[in-house]
């Protein structure tokens, strides 16, 4: 599938490539209605194969930091939690945590913290940030994030809140930057990769896929973000914003 969204702005200037004024917004009532409705067409066809795989839970990464794989987390859980389902979304970049700053929430303890043992699950996850959508922040940043992911205690959480809630979004680090995305491969359907535009190259794209298959996962989908085109129109300006979803 193929979504184009189109915006344009009279008053600015156009931005630095590879810059999107509202690339770190979520989605809200006053998002414009194209940006919502790519969201929900992503959203669709990851509950499709979600479906075809008997999994409620999927994982974001990129290849590179800084693609805006933790806007595309976080807005895909606001959009599935429109439909009245209970939705998680974890933080298990533990490298280099964005989500509690999308969100402003406090980050003091969180997922690394219930995983190391030092913490409860219910006495820190963030309830009902959102209607339908609860939080689970990164905590505090361990020196051995890699040994955490694959510890029996994650399984433990996964297993504990799999039973309360419809869907499970983890937003993961950089695959091209660690391999820590891909140890949970095993426990998700498979992976949701963002792309940006005059960022990632077509040799990101391909050592991700073969990270990928050499881990003997799957890709359910691209998101390409960041796209910026400028025309000339009566002497305005006009900035084209595009995303790209396929599965």
């Amino acid at each position: 599938m193929k979504i184009k969204l189109r915006r344009s702005d009279k008053s600015e200037s156009p931005k630095k490539k590879n810059t999107v004024s509202n690339e770190t917004e979520t989605i809200s009532e006053n998002t414009k209605f194209a940006i919502v409705e790519s969201y929900k067409s992503a959203r669709s066809n990851i509950m499709f194969s979600l479906s075809a795989e008997d999994q409620k839970a999927f994982a974001v990464t990129s290849h590179s930091k800084g693609e805006g794989k933790s806007t595309v987390s976080s807005n895909l859980a606001i959009s599935f939690s429109k439909m009245e389902r209970r939705v998680l979304l974890i933080d298990c970049d533990l490298r280099r945590p964005n989500i509690h700053n999308i969100f402003k929430l406090e980050n003091k303890e969180g997922f690394s913290n219930v995983i190391g043992k030092m913490a409860e699950f219910e006495d820190v996850v963030k309830r009902d940030v959102l209607p339908c959508l609860d939080i689970l922040t990164s905590g505090t940043i361990p020196p051995n994030p890699s040994e955490l992911i694959c510890s029996p205690r994650f399984d433990k959480l996964l297993k504990d809140v799999s039973d309360d809630y419809d869907y499970i979004i983890f937003d993961t680090p950089p695959i091209g930057v660690v391999s820590d995305a891909l140890l949970l491969k095993d426990k998700l359907a498979g992976y949701v990769v963002v792309l940006r535009e005059r960022s990632t190259t077509h040799g990101d794209i391909q050592k991700l896929l073969e990270s990928i298959k050499l881990a003997d996962t799957k890709i359910l989908g691209f998101v390409k973000v960041g796209c910026t085109h400028t025309k000339k129109r009566s002497g305005r300006g006009y900035y084209y914003y595009q995303y790209y979803t396929y599965y």
